[in-house]
């Protein structure tokens, strides 16, 4: 045993399923066209591996298998997609399967360009290799100096047979026949860098994007420009053209706006301003739509349309996660298919563990929502709430009112919200008589019932609000609950004790109805993090100490203490029986560790810091969420499809570093298939037929074999049928089987005499039964064990009939009798199935008794007849 956990580094309780909220990031889109089904589709980079969603409905169509490496580029064609992962690219089919490999670059791809029955790859080096797609060979390699020449973008001119036009950081262009292996022109350039190649709808005519901001339209036939814009935004960081009939090219920024440009009046017409939050990664017409897609580093994917008579675009359709980290995420409702999860970007997001199409989000918080829609302000930055620090949710009254609560960072008052309609709420709950600077909102707590919600502040006071009305409801304690600071609040399920942390150390009970402190209850050190499992009334508190310590609220005392995190305790979550206490750490750590038995059960480390966890309320899932992550990573729970193995972990047990799911859910699964085979963890235990000698063993037959011997002639006085039996008049066919609880089929006897005799043979009705004979040989032997198992085959009838036959009234001998009685006295003394020994005897004794009382009655009779 000891062996194996010493053996044992990766967590036997949860394994990575798959990551929720991520949509895009920094890697430019790519659009396709499927002419089959003559839709288009989008492909955006998540990660290590790729979404491909409709745009039609932007629904999700197809999640790639991950690669070893983060996407550093990608690029498509009608059939394959391409995906770069450091310096190794890779080829898709079916949007899923890798179906080709190609290695021979020594610095990172950034550039992919397919070209017919070839791809061209860009390195960091400015190394160009040319790839023969279904050989995976190396059909051309040009190498540039990057002092002078560094490749920064590439593009191939529409009807340029066989050319690439290569761009620079150094500002020069050249463009090359790869075929015949020359540089055909060098184009001189605008002394500044180069970040974009778009084709135009024209032949012969290409944008150039430049670091400048500068957007040149340029005939590269003849080396003549046409047209220059340029934006005071920054970098130009893509281009696009429309198609469908007017002269509209659109030119993305690094800080989210994106310019429309009027071709034929050679002016801008039109700005749409923070389109993403972060920089335009890439922007793309659809051909012949007023359709634009767009994705950005915000994880945001958006389709604008253009159908105004401004020519001014409008959001159509998105996919939308969060923009920055999470500061809190928490299981919404019982069914465990909703995560509501709060960010540093200000918005309150629901993402659902079932499909895509079931997210929703929340908003922002706005400070004053009347005056943004009186006034009608399209840019909310300046009236937005800070981010969400702390949230409480219930879902009982949530079709009533408003049934969330959250407290923002630096801000005194609570902000509500309706979940049913996806919107911020209607009240802002704040204590009146405290100023708006002097306090901040710390802690925060919503009944079971969804009627009160409890607020702590950092100032020492917890004050209680309908959250109906939003009516203040009273205070804990005469001025303030606590003299530091709340460091969290909770009441019980019956709405009759609220618990409060302050950070002075001090733990308090009060009862909820009449504020009044019930219980005050001193701490080793100031608590961090607090959560009360309500169903068991079991409260966890996470000290600045890096320790745990969990209560019973019902006996206000300390039941366990858990030492073991390196770091600063972020968050704890129960599981739904209330068995297990899971924490997360600053160490990167998620340890599990096991209330009943005190005990460290599993721990894993992470590569990035855990920020939040929360357990499934069905207990199917475990959801994270990490330091520089924007998306909520799912751990499936092992113990509910498979057998594990818990057993309590050395205090020098050190874990090993999984990495987080990706939103593949296969590969979770091939994870953990690799995990189990070579685990020598589950090992199989065998039960010893005897414990130990000194203690009663019972058998492993029902009761219905033992448990109603004494009861069988009133079972059978009730069980007599009331008519005879029909007889079918056509009984399909069987094959005669023995009666007996254990099925055998009956063997016909052979018949050599075709004249069978009619006389009876009396010495086959005497003949004796296998239990019998086996009573016999335990006599000479005192082996005991053939006759048990003979038994314990039987049923109740058919030992009533063995136990009956014993008797020399009924065939048997005393010798038997004697036999029998030495067979209980074994079972009783190796104290092996006791409850069948007690069984068999007392059906014995009843029928000794039985047959005493038939002796007795004789004698008197025949004693009175000679009298």
């Amino acid at each position: 045993m000891e062996s194996a956990v010493e053996g044992r580094t990766a967590s036997v309780l949860f394994a990575g399923f798959r990551a929720l909220g991520l949509f895009s990031n920094d890697i430019p889109h790519v659009v396709r066209y499927n002419a089959l089904k003559r839709r288009f589709y989008v492909t955006t980079c998540v990660g290590k591996s790729f979404h491909t969603y409709d745009v039609q409905k932007l629904s999700l169509v197809a999640v790639s298998n991950s690669v070893p490496q983060d996407i550093c580029c990608m690029a498509a064609d009608g059939r394959l997609v391409f995906a770069a992962y450091g310096n190794v690219f890779s080829a898709f089919a079916r949007n899923k399967e890798i179906v080709h490999t190609f290695k021979g670059h020594k610095a990172e791809i950034h550039l992919l360009q397919p070209f017919g029955d070839h791809v061209i790859s860009v390195d960091t080096d400015s190394v160009l290799i040319i790839w023969h797609i279904y050989s995976e060979e190396e059909y051309l390699q040009l190498t540039f100096d990057k002092s002078v020449f560094k490749i920064s973008t590439i593009l191939h001119p529409s009807t340029y047979l066989n050319k690439v036009l290569l761009g620079s950081e150094q500002g020069s262009l050249q463009l090359w026949n790869i075929k015949s292996n020359k540089l055909l022109y060098t184009f001189p350039g605008w002394k500044v860098g180069v970040t974009a190649l778009q084709q135009a709808p024209a032949v012969d005519v290409v944008a150039i994007g430049l670091v400048s901001g500068q957007v040149v339209i340029h005939n590269i036939k003849f080396d003549e420009t046409l047209m220059k814009f340029h934006q005071d935004w920054g970098p130009i960081t893509s281009i696009s053209f429309r198609t469908d009939g007017h002269p509209i090219m659109a030119a993305g920024s690094p800080c989210g706006h994106i310019g429309l440009w009027d071709l034929e009046d050679k002016k801008l017409i039109n700005q749409m301003r923070n389109a993403h939050s972060t920089a335009i990664s890439g922007l793309t017409f659809l051909h012949r739509e007023p359709l634009l897609v767009t994705n950005g580093a915000d994880n945001a994917l958006r389709i604008w349309i253009f159908d105004g008579p401004t020519g001014e675009g409008r959001l159509l359709r998105l996919r939308m996660g969060h923009s920055a980290s999470l500061t809190k995420i928490r299981y919404y409702g019982q069914n465990g298919q909703q995560i509501l999860s709060a960010s540093q970007d200000g918005t309150l997001q629901s993402f659902s563990t079932v499909h895509e199409k079931f997210n929703k989000s929340l908003g922002h918080g706005l400070v004053n929502k009347k005056i943004v829609k009186r006034k009608g302000l399209q840019n909310t930055m300046s009236v937005r709430l800070p981010p969400i620090t702390q949230f409480a949710a219930e879902e009982a009254r949530q079709s009533d009112w408003d049934g969330v609560i959250a407290c923002h960072q630096g801000k005194l008052s609570c902000s509500t919200w309706n979940y049913q309609r996806s919107t911020i709420g209607a009240y802002f709950l704040k204590p009146k008589n405290v100023k708006a600077n002097s306090a901040t909102a710390t802690a925060v707590d919503i009944t079971s019932c969804g009627n009160f919600a409890i607020i702590g502040l950092s100032s020492g006071a917890v004050d209680v609000y309908n959250m109906q009305s939003g009516i203040h409801r009273g205070s804990f304690g005469d001025e303030k609950a606590h003299a530091g600071s709340v460091r969290g609040v909770a009441v019980d399920g019956l709405n009759q004790l609220a618990i409060t942390a302050g950070s002075e150390r001090l733990l308090k009970f009060w009862n909820f109805k009449s504020k009044v402190l019930v219980h005050s209850l001193s701490l080793d050190s100031p608590p961090n993090v607090m959560l009360l499992h309500r169903d068991s009334g079991i409260l966890g508190l996470a000290l600045d100490d890096f320790s745990i310590t969990v209560l019973d609220i019902e006996t206000r005392k300390i039941v366990r203490e858990f030492s073991g995190h390196q770091g600063q305790i972020n968050d704890m979550t129960f599981s739904p029986d209330g068995r297990w206490l899971i924490s997360a750490a600053m160490d990167c750590s998620v340890r599990t560790w096991d209330l009943p038995s005190g005990c460290l059960i599993d721990c894993f480390l992470l590569d990035s810091a855990p920020l939040n966890v929360t357990m499934s309320p069905t207990g199917d899932f475990l959801a994270t969420s990490h330091v520089d992550h924007l998306g909520i990573y799912l751990w499936s729970n092992i113990s509910l499809y498979s057998v594990v193995s818990l057993r309590p972990l050395p205090p020098d047990y050190v874990p090993s570093v999984l990495m987080l799911p990706g939103t593949c859910q296969t590969q979770g699964l091939e994870a953990l298939e690799e995990q189990i085979e070579p685990s020598d963890e589950m090992i199989e235990y065998e039960s010893p037929e005897q414990l130990n000698e000194q203690l009663v063993t019972l058998s492993l037959l029902p009761e219905s074999r033992w448990k109603n011997l004494l009861n069988l002639d009133v079972i059978k006085k009730k069980n007599k049928p009331k008519e005879p039996p029909k007889v079918p008049q056509s009984a399909p066919f069987f094959i005669p089987t023995v009666p007996g609880l254990v099925p055998r089929f009956a063997v016909p006897e052979p018949t050599s005499d075709p004249q069978q005799s009619k006389v009876v043979n009396l010495g086959i009705l005497a003949q004796k039964s296998n239990f019998y004979l086996k009573l016999e040989e335990g006599l000479q032997n005192n082996q005991y064990e053939g006759a048990l198992n003979l038994l314990k085959e039987l049923g109740p009838s058919g030992i009533e009939t063995e136990l009956r036959n014993l008797s020399p009234e009924d065939g048997g001998s005393i010798e038997a009798m004697r036999s029998f009685l030495s067979m209980i006295g074994v079972m009783l003394d190796r104290k092996r199935d006791f409850e069948l020994a007690q069984a068999y005897l007392a059906l014995f004794l009843k029928f000794c008794r039985s047959n005493l009382r038939k002796q007795c009655f004789w004698k008197e009779r025949k004693t009175r007849s000679l009298v």
